[in-house]
């Protein structure tokens, strides 16, 4: 059995997760966290709030999961968040084009990238059939879907709305109000952990690609002038990248550079990307991904968005798939520009000079009674482009008329009619349009890469043995308290001290079914660092004994010392060390 379908069945059986609403056939693309599953992605969220809001000074909000149609017509969202679907003509079944293409044809990685046309050709040239009748798709169009789920605001005819396909944009809209908390003072980072929802044409692999899903974000503003991250806290931090060069080459490989390395080589392109690459390695450690099954790729010339000069995906290695679990991207001023450009609200910061600078500036005031009766309907867009002329290119005003291009006429007005004119003005400061940096996380990818990365087995006392291995602070359960018996007193003891680690801050199990062999392996399976026994001798001198899960090792140490106890071996102590 792969992997991937142990784990499947593991999660089902466990309680990590599970397809949702199976009592009435299931909804694909939809999953619930059961109670095991539930603590690891808290976990994992508590880590990422720890390392990317505290450790780097940054905030956290909260945003609607529901937007106006306006923030998605600004985002561009409405016009290109789509992907590629062919419909069967036999069995009306609909699929995602590009990873027909993708299945079907061993040299293509991203289809998504070749556009529907080409798509549809490769479809034909390789006789792709539909996966669920077999019938030809050679002769069926391949068209643009998008994503975005839609609704109504309110009743009747409402406006317009959809649900988010990203957090992004609830810390973009609101950023007229956040640089006022941040002092209008750059750069500062906004954090996000939400759901957001994607009409996916062909959910797959489990929590892979979803309908519904988490996602923790940051946004990080900046000048893009004068504000440099701080290279030297992750100058040293070792980066396993797969870059472009060498996913072009047959024999390209990862290869395992510096930040500082990477970045005097020109392998990654920008100082901010290079330092949150650095960043984040500490925390995919910390949560257990195996560093061995992890790298960095680089986006192709093909897959940057057009405003972004350099963009690296975090892949993890999943049954074989390298499987995108985070962006890395430089979004430059797109989306507060955009935001500006369809808002009433200004997504400028003001820029203080060191010293006041003085400019000379153009200033004109078209005469109205003039250019109106002259012109008639297109006076307006004259003065319009007046202004704009004046602001380019001051010297069109030198004669006695100025030259007006509009909608492929020429209009000449008398440069008195303009009032043109330039003024010294003095000026503290400018208004700029901060640049984002964006590290953006998919939390079920990367719990569902937690989850098949520990899964390790082995044997012990001749028995074989599946157990996660995950890290403590990951660990939906810290310890288990079991009773050897659940008798002559060893229950009681037992639920007390489980109530006293409840109250010490510990996620605490009590399991006093079946023999003990077994309730060990019970723990083992979902990850439990540790196990506690209370046992006969417990009541004779006050100890307990506490078994380590990956080595099984035990140790006997005080009842009343094991919340200090616990807190040493969470905190990276062995069981030797006690």
């Amino acid at each position: 059995m792969s992997e991937t379908r142990e784990l499947a069945e593991l999660a089902k059986r466990r309680g990590f997760f599970f397809p949702s609403n199976e009592a009435y056939g299931g909804t694909a693309g939809f999953y619930t966290y059961g109670p095991e599953g539930a603590a690891l992605k808290r976990n994992l969220e508590d880590v990422w709030r720890d390392l990317f809001v505290r450790e780097l000074d940054n905030v956290e909000l909260e945003a609607p999961t529901i937007m106006p149609e306006a923030v998605f017509e600004a985002s561009g969202h409405l016009d290109g968040f789509d992907d590629m679907i062919v419909e069967c003509a036999e069995c009306g079944a609909t699929h995602r084009a590009d990873h027909l293409v993708e299945d079907a044809v061993p040299d293509i990685e991203d289809a998504e990238t070749l556009g529907p046309e080409r798509v549809g050709e490769l479809i034909a040239e390789h006789g792709i059939v539909c996966p669920a009748c077999d019938a030809d798709l050679a002769d069926e169009p391949v068209e643009e879907f998008n994503l975005m789920f839609g609704t109504n605001i309110g009743p009747g005819s409402a406006a317009r709305g959809y649900l988010r396909p990203e957090t992004a944009q609830g810390i973009f809209v609101e950023f007229p109000r956040l640089k006022e908390y941040a002092r209008n003072r750059l750069p500062f980072g906004v954090a996000q952990i939400g759901r957001a929802y994607r009409n996916e044409i062909s959910p797959r692999r489990a929590l892979v690609r979803v309908r519904e899903f988490t996602q923790a974000e940051l946004e990080h503003f900046i000048d893009p002038e004068s504000d440099e991250p701080p290279i030297d806290r992750v100058a040293d931090v070792e980066l396993p990248l797969y870059a472009a060069p060498a996913q072009h080459d047959d024999d390209g490989t990862t290869e395992t550079h510096t930040v500082r390395d990477a970045l005097n080589e020109g392998i990654i392109g920008n100082d901010w990307v290079a330092y949150y690459l650095g960043c984040a390695i500490d925390f995919y450690e910390r949560i257990g991904i195996d560093m061995d099954r992890f790298r960095y790729r680089q986006h192709l010339a093909g897959e940057r968005a057009h405003y972004a000069a350099d963009c690296w995906d975090a892949e993890t290695e999943l049954g074989g798939n390298w499987i995108e679990v985070t962006g890395f991207a430089y979004r430059s001023d797109y989306d507060l520009s955009k935001h500006g450009e369809y808002a009433d609200e200004s997504f400028t910061i003001f820029r203080q000079y060191d010293e006041p600078k003085t400019t000379e500036r153009a200033i004109v005031d078209p005469d109205m009674s003039y250019l109106g009766p002259e012109f008639g309907g297109d006076a307006a867009a004259i003065a319009k482009e007046i202004e704009a002329l004046a602001g380019r290119d001051r010297s069109a005003f030198e004669g006695e008329t100025v030259d007006i291009e509009l909608d492929g006429d020429t209009y000449s007005i008398p440069v008195e009619k303009t009032d043109f004119a330039v003024e010294e003005q003095t000026e503290a400061g400018e208004h700029i349009t901060p640049h984002v940096v964006e590290p953006s996380f998919g939390v079920d990818r990367l719990v569902y890469s937690v989850l098949i990365h520990a899964h390790e087995s082995d044997t012990v006392d001749d028995e074989d043995r599946a157990f996660l291995d995950l890290p403590a602070e990951m660990a939906p359960t810290t310890v288990a308290v079991v009773p050897l018996m659940a008798k002559d007193g060893l229950d009681e003891r037992a639920q007390s001290i489980a109530e006293e680690l409840r109250a010490a801050g510990y996620e605490v199990a009590y399991d006093d079914t079946g023999n003990i062999g077994r309730r060990y392996r019970r723990q083992d399976e979902v990850g439990t660092p540790y196990c506690v026994t209370v046992d006969y001798e417990t009541q004779q001198d006050g100890t307990v004994t506490v078994r380590e899960r990956d080595s099984t090792e035990q140790t006997r140490v005080g009842a009343d010392d094991l919340a200090a106890v616990i807190r040493r071996l969470v905190d990276g102590d062995s069981l030797s060390d006690l």
